[in-house]
């Protein structure tokens, strides 16, 4: 078989259904190898960026391994953003780059880039393959690094002519790497002390991170909650992970709730699982959670003490340590700690997350409440990056594992319209609501392209503010007001004509007597429709802890 083939035989064997990609010369040998097959569905999207963020969407909707596939060159150098973008965020991705041949590697050739030096700091590991008998061994290997231990995005460089060369077609059964071995099971004698610690604590919190949700250990962390009636709060990674229910906190952090912050700051035992204590969790480090001993549970070795010091360490896999802790928690006898939980519902009641409505206008907060109204939390919801996002994760109820899905880590804008068009390819039976600002929603717009001709049903809602909304605030609380190139009045297309001009139904929101009714109806819509819902312009996302402070010092 020729390398292509192999190739292809190869993602078949994977369990491959979908690949997200855009046709080039230097992959035209993979793209001719495709042209008949009938076992994988190639999506056609409109810019490789839009692959790379519609394979991450995918694999973060479903929990497989996304794949994109690009040319060499520009092609292969507009997916950085999305590689980089799911390493943050731990998704696991095959990236398929195509590459010159062999011997002009090196030489400047058309079209050439050097990926696996590009992509070196941003992926789990990268191949550049030089010979057709490695094409399969590599496949094998890059889907298995891409998803085991901590998952992250692996590329593979395929030389033209290495694809046009034939050899024997030989899949391997299972693959050795000796340097590679996740640690997978806690160690006993920590588990012993991260349950002593829980067991005697006064005033218990348990941190939930996306982990949970990728190891599969939801049912674990939810009955862990149950026995031992500790609260928990959920990172923005992690949201799904616990069932909102009385015990739910929310989102800690910059822009999370008042009573899980306070309640990190007044905490004796925190219980940190699959979350890797970024700035916008902790603020500044060195007053996090002063009064508490951390149990750090991470399968990342390299993120234990990183920004945190941790009195009882833990590397495993999330699920593995949440079964062998419930098994010593189910022989203890927990009563629920009264004084702490009376002063969590104290918290909860002085600081509920609030605003004022206004009649003449529509606030996103409301758009949100009513989003839950009509979803009942039976949705994918895909968040782009800024103040919505945070509106987002703050007022969304999210029920379930894999039904909020945003750009965390990188933060990166234009995120979400192609990462919705992936979960809707992944997941075609359920409502797919993505969520964007006017900002970033012109920096992949072009996916509307792939969304229609797909025939992909997303609901595309557009907060439309008219500002960088996230940068604006920042620019009115620490810059004087100086609104430097963020306003963007005058600025904008008329998205419902461009709807129109890709053949998508449109909907304007702008009435907050009659917007609910007409979302209910956009939502209702067999197809894409693209909803532009005019909001409050300077609506600021509250509470804040301001960069590098404190989380019991909040703006409200």
């Amino acid at each position: 078989m020729k390398g292509s083939e192999i190739l292809i035989e190869a993602l078949v064997k994977e369990g491959v259904e979908v690949i997200f990609g855009y046709p080039g010369g230097r992959a035209l040998e993979i793209y001719d190898a495709l042209y008949a097959e009938k076992r994988l569905r190639h999506i056609l999207v409109r810019h490789e960026q839009g692959a790379g963020h519609a394979a991450d969407g995918y694999a973060r909707a479903t929990g497989k391994t996304g794949v994109c596939l690009t040319t060499s060159g520009p092609g292969a150098t507009n997916l950085v953003t999305a590689i980089a973008t799911a390493y943050m965020d731990s998704v696991p991705l095959v990236a398929i780059t195509g590459q010159v041949s062999v011997g002009q590697i090196g030489k400047d050739a058309f079209q050439e880039a050097d990926m696996t030096g590009i992509t070196m700091p941003i992926t789990k590991h990268n191949y550049l393959v030089r010979r057709a008998e490695d094409i399969a061994p590599t496949i094998k290997e890059a889907f298995y690094l891409a998803g085991a231990g901590r998952p992250g995005p692996v590329l593979v460089d395929m030389p033209s002519d290495v694809c046009r060369q034939s050899t024997e077609f030989k899949y391997p059964e299972k693959i050795e790497l000796p340097n590679y071995k996740p640690t997978i099971k806690g160690n006993p004698r920590q588990i012993k002390q991260a349950a002593e610690l829980l067991k005697n604590a006064a005033r218990p919190l348990i941190i939930s991170g996306g982990g949970v949700i990728t190891s599969g250990a939801c049912p674990e962390l939810a009955e862990l909650v149950k026995l031992t009636k500790i609260p928990v709060a959920s990172t923005m990674l992690g949201l799904g992970a616990a069932p909102p229910d009385e015990y739910f906190l929310g989102m800690p952090g910059m822009h999370g709730t008042a009573v899980a912050n306070y309640a990190i700051c007044a905490a004796d035992v925190i219980f940190a699982v699959g979350m890797r204590f970024d700035d916008r969790i902790t603020g500044d480090p060195e007053h996090f959670a002063k009064q508490a001993k951390i149990i750090h549970a991470d399968i990342d070795p390299a993120e234990i003490n990183k920004c945190v010091p941790a009195d009882v360490p833990i590397i495993g896999d999330a699920k593995e340590i949440l079964r062998e802790l419930l098994a010593r928690l189910k022989k203890e006898h927990f009563e629920r700690r009264t004084e702490w939980l009376q002063q969590i519902a104290a918290w909860r009641q002085k600081y509920p997350l609030r605003y004022q409505k206004d009649s003449r206008v529509i606030k996103p907060q409301q758009l949100l409440e009513a989003l839950n109204d009509l979803t009942g939390g039976d949705a994918v919801y895909v968040a782009d990056v800024g103040t919505h996002q945070m509106f987002a994760a703050q007022y969304l109820r999210i029920t379930a594992p894999r039904r909020f899905l945003s750009s965390c880590g990188l933060g990166t804008m234009g995120f979400a319209l192609p990462a919705a068009m992936g979960a809707a390819a992944a997941r075609p039976k359920e409502r797919i609501i993505c969520l964007a600002g006017d900002g970033g929603i012109q920096m992949n717009i072009q996916e509307l392209g792939t969304i229609a001709s797909e025939k992909l049903p997303v609901k595309i809602i557009i907060l439309n503010n008219q500002w960088l909304g996230l940068v604006r605030q920042w620019q009115q609380l620490f810059y004087q007001g100086h609104y430097s190139h963020t306003d963007l009045r005058g600025r904008q297309p008329d998205f419902l004509k461009l709807a129109e001009a890709y053949g998508i139904k449109g909907v304007e929101l702008k009435d907050p007597q009659l917007f609910a009714k007409q979302l209910k109806a956009a939502l209702a819509f067999k197809g894409p429709v693209l909803i532009n819902a005019l909001v409050k312009r300077d609506e600021n996302v509250y509470p804040m802890v301001p960069a590098g402070g404190v989380l019991n010092k909040m703006l409200f």
